[in-house]
């Protein structure tokens, strides 16, 4: 194995491997990522315009024989004109999602079947900026964290206009679009969005060939403690992103990101120096349109 190194340690290796192996439990083997055929699922639009107008949330839409139940923390969401401001942002059209107050509420969605992807234009209220606020969407399976993915608008200046997105093959079935943070220096911003045009990829078993395509497998200890390792063999050049995320979803730390080449590769994580608190964590890996989501145990 030629072990791929992410991080340098001062600290002596053999020492933390003592440590680690105290609290050492299994060795957990994962078979990651499946590989899509050719026959895939046909996605599905859903673009407000057959809704009623200027109906609150919580409303229920069906398109192509998906139902999608919509909701709302806060003062909440309803279906309003694209135009109702008195102008309509790039790629909007006909009625959309539109906020019910200037306080910041996340929208909630789940659907009747399970999905493998979601898709969804936003637009923050913004004015005249010079960068533009996060966005971030998470996604549950039957009630379980499954992913999250995040964006910022690629353009920034008056209501700005980007795609929320986010693919993980396993399916869920419920989503939160959430507001995470405004844009750094500008100060003519509000805490809302509009949202149009979401997009979803039915869950499709049949696509499924090959479980091992990407990745052999991962060996992690569980829980971890101040340092550790994640080893796993690539068996294609692709690709890889791996990152820490806590049980709200929100990222932590990004252990890798770049190309590797097929063989062994090993990463390693400094918990101490990244300052983790003990807690549930999880551990993403991301292979191409393939991602899988591992929960660990920090314990210090």
């Amino acid at each position: 194995m030629n072990p791929f190194y992410i991080k340098k340690s001062t600290k002596s290796v053999t020492g933390k491997w003592n440590l680690i192996s105290t609290t050492f439990i299994s060795l957990v083997f994962f078979s990651l990522f499946s590989q899509i055929s050719c026959v895939s699922a046909q996605t599905v639009l859903f673009d407000f315009d057959n809704a009623p107008l200027s109906s609150p949330f919580p409303i229920s839409l069906t398109a192509s024989g998906i139902t999608a139940h919509f909701s709302a923390t806060g003062q909440g969401y309803s279906i309003q004109n694209a135009n109702t401001m008195g102008f309509t942002p790039l790629g909007f059209a006909g009625l959309c999602i539109y906020p019910s107050s200037i306080n910041l509420a996340d929208l909630l969605i789940r659907f009747d079947q399970k999905l493998t992807d979601f898709s969804i234009m936003y637009s923050c209220q913004e004015l005249g900026c010079d960068d533009a606020a996060t966005m971030r969407v998470t996604v549950y399976l039957n009630g379980s964290y499954v992913g999250t993915n995040t964006k910022i608008a690629g353009t920034p200046g008056t209501w700005p206009v980007d795609k929320l997105s986010c693919s993980f093959l396993q399916g869920f079935d419920s989503v939160v679009v959430h507001y995470d943070h405004r844009p750094p220096t500008c100060q003519d911003y509000g805490v809302i969005f509009l949202a149009d045009n979401m997009i979803v990829t039915p869950f499709n078993p049949t696509a499924i060939t090959n479980k091992n395509e990407f990745f052999n497998g991962v060996i992690i200890s569980n829980p971890v403690s101040q340092y550790t390792t994640i080893s796993f063999s690539l068996l294609q050049s692709e690709n890889i992103n791996i990152a820490i995320y806590d049980i709200k979803g929100r990222l932590k730390k990004n252990l890798f990101e770049g190309h590797l080449n097929t063989g062994d590769h090993q990463i390693k994580w400094d918990i101490n120096n990244d300052m983790v608190e003990n807690g549930v964590y999880f551990l993403k890996l991301t292979a191409g349109n393939f991602s899988k989501a591992i929960k660990i145990i920090v314990m210090n």
